[in-house]
């Protein structure tokens, strides 16, 4: 379908060397501008970024220090990057909480006002997540054919869930499973033990502050030592310990610090 285009839109991607805006950079980027004519053009660049890529961050977009030691540093291409993109409205997969707010500050790095104010940004994902609904009452329809009836009593959403659960199982028997990265997860079959390995993440507390690293090792996922050990951590800073007990964490999340701390003690 064509698109009807008053102004070029620039659809593009970020790769980076983590998902903090403030602190981690772009290391490769691609753009298709479309433009109201049916023209469309493609810039697609790799970037230095000036701080090594972690290893997990490595593994999910595949470039490695050793791709992008050559390449120019996002400065020396901003110039040429915003040029590409002109006065071009912004477009892409999960771009507004990400990829606009990184592109934004790698500009900003490179002394150029990038102004949003007079650009439409556009999200695909925004509009998959508002035609699709992703709740009970639609996992109903799609996997039973059903309008759920009485939706948010709990006898009627548990009923509902356990139809939702058989059909599943019906439908995706046998069939492989993917991430969203690609990666092979092993193949969906009707056992629960099974099913559990496949859509639950190894977790350390529920709430999600602390994750495993690559190695299997407790990392921290959010402040100042995000992405270090809890090991690591506590002994570069240990008050920090006494600071997350008396702070407002879930039980949950401090009774798993615990353990790895006293983990350490039993170790030395």
């Amino acid at each position: 379908m064509k698109l009807n285009l008053k102004n070029p839109v620039a659809f593009f991607d970020l790769e980076a060397t983590g998902t903090n805006v403030s602190t981690d950079r772009i290391v490769e980027i691609s753009i298709v501008k479309l433009t109201p004519d049916g023209g469309q053009q493609i810039f697609t660049r790799r970037v230095n970024p000036g701080i090594s890529i972690p290893l997990e961050a490595s593994l999910i977009h595949g470039i490695y220090d050793k791709d992008i030691k050559n390449e120019p540093y996002f400065k020396d291409i901003a110039k040429d990057v915003f040029q590409f993109i002109g006065q071009a409205d912004l477009a892409g997969f999960n771009v507004l909480k990400y990829d606009i707010p990184l592109l934004v500050e790698e500009f900003l790095r490179s002394g150029i006002d990038f102004d949003l104010d007079k650009r439409n940004l556009l999200d695909a994902q925004k509009i998959f997540h508002l035609m699709e609904k992703r709740n009970l009452s639609a996992a109903y329809k799609f996997y039973c054919g059903k309008k759920l009836e009485n939706a948010h009593s709990a006898e009627a959403d548990t009923l509902a869930t356990v139809d939702v659960f058989r059909a599943q199982i019906e439908r995706y028997a046998g069939e492989e499973v993917e991430d969203l990265q690609g990666n092979k997860l092993g193949v969906f079959e009707n056992d629960m033990k099974k099913i559990h390995d496949l859509v639950n993440e190894k977790m350390v507390d529920l709430a999600g502050r602390f994750i495993f690293n690559s190695q299997g090792e407790e990392i921290f996922n959010f402040g100042k030592h995000k992405g270090k050990t809890i090991e690591q951590a506590l002994k570069e800073e240990p008050g920090y310990y006494d600071w997350m007990m008396k702070g407002d964490f879930p039980l949950d999340t401090k009774r798993k610090l615990t353990q790895v701390k006293l983990r350490g003690f039993t170790n030395r």
